[in-house]
Protein backbone atom coordinates (compact mmCIF):
# COMPACT_ATOMS: atom_id res chain seq x y z
CA UNK A 1 0.00 0.00 0.00
CA UNK A 2 1.42 3.70 -0.78
CA UNK A 3 0.85 5.19 2.11
CA UNK A 4 1.14 8.85 0.72
CA UNK A 5 -2.85 8.09 -0.91
CA UNK A 6 -3.69 7.84 2.37
CA UNK A 7 -6.48 10.59 3.75
CA UNK A 8 -5.23 10.62 7.09
CA UNK A 9 -6.14 12.93 9.99
CA UNK A 10 -3.68 14.17 12.00
CA UNK A 11 -2.26 11.37 14.01
CA UNK A 12 -2.18 12.16 18.00
CA UNK A 13 -1.66 8.78 19.44
CA UNK A 14 0.39 5.70 18.56
CA UNK A 15 -0.67 2.31 19.96
CA UNK A 16 1.81 -0.53 20.36
CA UNK A 17 1.70 -4.06 21.05
CA UNK A 18 4.88 -5.32 23.47
CA UNK A 19 5.82 -8.52 22.78
CA UNK A 20 7.60 -9.31 19.54
CA UNK A 21 6.98 -5.53 18.83
CA UNK A 22 8.70 -3.01 20.86
CA UNK A 23 10.75 -6.08 22.29
CA UNK A 24 12.77 -8.73 20.98
CA UNK A 25 10.92 -11.83 22.69
CA UNK A 26 7.71 -12.67 23.76
CA UNK A 27 7.84 -12.54 27.39
CA UNK A 28 5.62 -15.98 28.36
CA UNK A 29 8.24 -17.76 26.06
CA UNK A 30 11.60 -16.96 28.23
CA UNK A 31 9.34 -17.41 31.51
CA UNK A 32 8.35 -20.45 30.50
CA UNK A 33 11.98 -21.42 29.34
CA UNK A 34 13.08 -20.54 33.03
CA UNK A 35 10.28 -23.01 34.04
CA UNK A 36 11.70 -25.95 32.14
CA UNK A 37 8.42 -25.73 29.70
CA UNK A 38 9.67 -23.48 26.74
CA UNK A 39 8.13 -26.37 23.77
CA UNK A 40 5.02 -26.55 25.46
CA UNK A 41 3.95 -22.77 25.99
CA UNK A 42 5.89 -21.72 22.77
CA UNK A 43 3.57 -24.04 20.49
CA UNK A 44 0.60 -22.30 22.31
CA UNK A 45 1.80 -18.93 21.92
CA UNK A 46 1.88 -19.52 17.89
CA UNK A 47 -1.53 -20.71 17.61
CA UNK A 48 -2.98 -17.95 20.01
CA UNK A 49 -1.20 -15.36 17.40
CA UNK A 50 -2.02 -17.07 14.55
CA UNK A 51 -5.67 -16.93 15.59
CA UNK A 52 -6.17 -20.26 15.67
CA UNK A 53 -6.79 -21.13 19.46
CA UNK A 54 -8.94 -18.88 21.58
CA UNK A 55 -7.55 -16.29 23.10
CA UNK A 56 -8.20 -16.44 26.51
CA UNK A 57 -7.80 -20.42 26.84
CA UNK A 58 -4.30 -19.87 25.56
CA UNK A 59 -3.59 -17.30 28.05
CA UNK A 60 -5.33 -19.19 30.77
CA UNK A 61 -2.98 -22.84 29.83
CA UNK A 62 0.33 -20.76 29.33
CA UNK A 63 0.75 -19.04 32.81
CA UNK A 64 -0.36 -22.23 34.53
CA UNK A 65 2.88 -23.23 33.17
CA UNK A 66 4.66 -20.97 35.54
CA UNK A 67 3.12 -22.34 38.45
CA UNK A 68 6.10 -22.61 41.17
CA UNK A 69 8.58 -20.50 39.03
CA UNK A 70 10.57 -18.62 41.68
CA UNK A 71 9.85 -14.48 40.70
CA UNK A 72 14.13 -13.90 41.13
CA UNK A 73 14.45 -16.34 38.25
CA UNK A 74 11.54 -14.42 36.32
CA UNK A 75 13.03 -11.15 36.91
CA UNK A 76 16.48 -12.43 35.57
CA UNK A 77 14.86 -14.00 32.24
CA UNK A 78 13.33 -10.32 31.75
CA UNK A 79 16.60 -8.68 32.30
CA UNK A 80 17.84 -10.92 29.40
CA UNK A 81 15.15 -9.53 27.15
CA UNK A 82 15.92 -7.20 24.05
CA UNK A 83 14.43 -3.89 22.83
CA UNK A 84 13.52 -3.92 19.39
CA UNK A 85 15.74 -2.69 17.03
CA UNK A 86 14.40 0.70 15.76
CA UNK A 87 12.09 1.24 19.01
CA UNK A 88 13.70 4.23 20.58
CA UNK A 89 14.43 6.71 17.79
CA UNK A 90 10.85 5.45 16.55
CA UNK A 91 9.62 6.44 19.61
CA UNK A 92 11.21 9.60 20.22
CA UNK A 93 10.01 10.81 16.42
CA UNK A 94 6.31 10.23 17.33
CA UNK A 95 7.34 12.37 20.57
CA UNK A 96 9.51 14.91 18.50
CA UNK A 97 5.77 15.39 16.39
CA UNK A 98 3.93 15.73 19.20
CA UNK A 99 2.78 12.49 19.32
CA UNK A 100 1.42 10.11 22.40
CA UNK A 101 2.43 6.94 22.72
CA UNK A 102 1.00 3.50 24.31
CA UNK A 103 1.90 -0.03 25.00
CA UNK A 104 -1.19 -2.34 24.85
CA UNK A 105 0.08 -6.02 26.01
CA UNK A 106 -1.40 -9.07 27.38
CA UNK A 107 2.08 -9.42 28.86
CA UNK A 108 3.27 -8.81 32.34
CA UNK A 109 4.80 -5.81 34.21
CA UNK A 110 7.28 -7.51 35.10
CA UNK A 111 8.48 -6.94 31.86
CA UNK A 112 5.96 -3.48 30.87
CA UNK A 113 7.20 -1.73 33.52
CA UNK A 114 10.88 -1.83 32.56
CA UNK A 115 10.39 -1.13 28.94
CA UNK A 116 8.04 1.80 29.83
CA UNK A 117 10.51 3.29 31.54
CA UNK A 118 13.41 2.49 28.92
CA UNK A 119 11.45 3.72 25.94
CA UNK A 120 9.69 6.64 27.74
CA UNK A 121 6.15 5.36 26.92
CA UNK A 122 3.40 7.58 27.94
CA UNK A 123 0.36 5.10 28.54
CA UNK A 124 0.99 1.32 29.86
CA UNK A 125 -1.48 -1.19 30.48
CA UNK A 126 -0.32 -4.77 31.24
CA UNK A 127 -1.36 -7.51 33.27
CA UNK A 128 0.72 -8.77 36.88
CA UNK A 129 1.62 -12.20 37.34
CA UNK A 130 0.18 -13.54 40.82
CA UNK A 131 3.19 -14.21 43.51
CA UNK A 132 2.89 -16.17 46.91
CA UNK A 133 5.93 -17.14 49.06
CA UNK A 134 8.42 -15.52 46.35
CA UNK A 135 6.91 -17.62 43.91
CA UNK A 136 4.52 -17.89 40.99
CA UNK A 137 1.15 -19.06 41.78
CA UNK A 138 0.33 -19.67 37.53
CA UNK A 139 -1.94 -17.06 37.65
CA UNK A 140 -2.53 -13.24 36.42
CA UNK A 141 -4.29 -10.83 37.08
CA UNK A 142 -5.42 -7.69 35.30
CA UNK A 143 -7.25 -6.18 32.17
CA UNK A 144 -6.08 -7.98 29.45
CA UNK A 145 -6.16 -11.35 29.95
CA UNK A 146 -9.68 -12.42 27.36
CA UNK A 147 -10.20 -12.08 23.89
CA UNK A 148 -10.61 -8.46 22.65
CA UNK A 149 -9.56 -7.05 25.87
CA UNK A 150 -7.24 -5.27 24.24
CA UNK A 151 -9.72 -2.96 22.46
CA UNK A 152 -11.75 -2.16 25.62
CA UNK A 153 -8.08 -0.89 26.53
CA UNK A 154 -7.95 0.68 23.31
CA UNK A 155 -11.17 2.34 24.09
CA UNK A 156 -10.60 3.34 27.57
CA UNK A 157 -7.63 5.30 26.46
CA UNK A 158 -9.27 7.28 23.73
CA UNK A 159 -11.91 8.13 26.00
CA UNK A 160 -9.51 9.32 28.93
CA UNK A 161 -7.92 11.21 26.87
CA UNK A 162 -10.19 12.65 24.51
CA UNK A 163 -8.78 11.04 21.24
CA UNK A 164 -10.64 9.95 18.40
CA UNK A 165 -9.93 6.46 16.80
CA UNK A 166 -9.43 8.21 13.55
CA UNK A 167 -6.45 9.52 15.15
CA UNK A 168 -4.37 6.43 16.30
CA UNK A 169 -2.51 4.27 14.48
CA UNK A 170 -1.97 1.01 15.69
CA UNK A 171 1.58 -1.27 15.58
CA UNK A 172 1.27 -5.06 16.45
CA UNK A 173 2.12 -8.79 15.30
CA UNK A 174 -0.45 -11.10 16.37
CA UNK A 175 -4.06 -11.89 15.88
CA UNK A 176 -4.85 -9.94 19.51
CA UNK A 177 -4.23 -7.04 17.83
CA UNK A 178 -6.56 -7.36 14.52
CA UNK A 179 -9.78 -6.05 16.99
CA UNK A 180 -7.21 -2.82 17.38
CA UNK A 181 -6.64 -2.34 13.33
CA UNK A 182 -10.12 -2.38 13.35
CA UNK A 183 -10.73 0.26 15.10
CA UNK A 184 -7.62 2.53 14.50
CA UNK A 185 -7.12 5.46 11.81
CA UNK A 186 -4.34 3.24 10.76
CA UNK A 187 -2.89 -0.12 11.25
CA UNK A 188 0.51 -1.38 10.66
CA UNK A 189 1.67 -5.35 11.06
CA UNK A 190 5.03 -5.95 11.99
CA UNK A 191 6.52 -8.73 11.14
CA UNK A 192 2.81 -10.28 11.67
CA UNK A 193 1.56 -13.58 10.33
CA UNK A 194 0.43 -13.65 7.26
CA UNK A 195 -3.65 -13.32 8.63
CA UNK A 196 -2.93 -10.31 10.71
CA UNK A 197 -0.83 -8.73 7.67
CA UNK A 198 -4.24 -8.97 5.58
CA UNK A 199 -6.08 -6.91 8.30
CA UNK A 200 -3.74 -3.97 8.59
CA UNK A 201 -3.60 -1.12 6.10
CA UNK A 202 0.34 -1.78 5.81
CA UNK A 203 2.92 -4.84 6.87
CA UNK A 204 6.13 -4.35 7.48
CA UNK A 205 8.36 -6.93 7.21
CA UNK A 206 11.84 -6.34 8.15
CA UNK A 207 12.85 -6.02 12.31
CA UNK A 208 13.63 -2.53 12.34
CA UNK A 209 11.24 0.08 14.00
CA UNK A 210 13.04 2.74 12.27
CA UNK A 211 11.15 1.24 8.85
CA UNK A 212 8.14 2.64 10.49
CA UNK A 213 9.49 6.17 10.34
CA UNK A 214 9.32 7.07 6.65
CA UNK A 215 5.54 5.51 6.20
CA UNK A 216 4.61 8.04 9.62
CA UNK A 217 6.39 10.57 7.77
CA UNK A 218 4.01 9.86 4.83
CA UNK A 219 0.90 9.63 6.98
CA UNK A 220 1.51 12.96 8.85
CA UNK A 221 1.89 15.19 5.61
Amino acid sequence: MNCSTCAAPSFKLFVFDMDSTLIDAEVIDELAAAAGAADEVSQITRLAMNGEMDYTESFLKRVAFLKDLPYEKAMASVDKIQIMPGAPELIEYIHSIGGKTAMITCGFSVAADRFKHELNIDYVFSNELVVKDGLLTGEAIGPLRTTNSKEKVFEKIVDECGFQFSECVVVGDGANDVCLFKRAGFSIAFNAKPSVQQQANIAVHEKDLRCLIPILKDLII
